[in-house]
């Protein structure tokens, strides 16, 4: 974050050789500065999020402050979709039914894992004490979560997403 002095323009004084300042000094905000340097800025999307009553959300001038939805480049919360627990909460308190039976459909009967569909890609991190070089390296493995049975793969597979299972 940063500051920057709204100058209007310095004027040399003839007389004395001293610089005077012309227009506004007064510090302010760079928002337009910030913009600039970080990813787009987005809200969060709680329909709740302008009624919490915290200082980030008000804008306007000194009599006439009003609550704005946040405003911001990241969220951490509901997959960077809302500014906090207490948005996410809010939302999901309203919406997440319907959105479960609109988007993926409600079961309706268990999920049951067997062992034709336990199979998870893994990856072992080594590091290379003794090495000249140094740095690390990586094993890449199939993990059957039913069974416990390791099977070796290779990189290529393991960054194939339309790969499931080893067979």
């Amino acid at each position: 974050m940063g500051y920057y002095i709204n100058l209007c323009y310095l004027q040399k004084l003839n007389n004395n050789e001293s610089i005077g300042l012309r227009g506004s000094s007064s510090v302010e905000y760079s928002t337009q500065a910030e913009r600039t340097k970080m990813k787009e800025l987005k809200y969060c999307q709680s329909h709740k999020c302008h009624t919490y009553d915290t200082k980030d959300r008000k804008r306007g001038s000194k009599g006439n402050r009003k609550n704005q939805t946040r405003r911001r480049s990241d969220f951490h919360y509901g997959g960077g979709n809302f500014c906090s627990m207490n948005c996410y909460n809010d939302w999901a308190d309203q919406f997440m039914s319907r959105a479960i039976d609109q988007v993926s459909g409600r079961l309706h009967e268990p999920l049951i894992m067997s062992e034709e569909n336990a199979w998870r890609k893994r990856r072992r991190y080594h590091w290379n004490v003794g090495n000249n070089n140094g740095g690390y390296t990586f094993t890449f493995y199939w993990h059957n979560a039913c069974t416990g049975e390791d099977r070796d793969m290779t990189e290529e597979d393991f960054n194939n997403s339309n790969l499931q299972n080893p067979n």
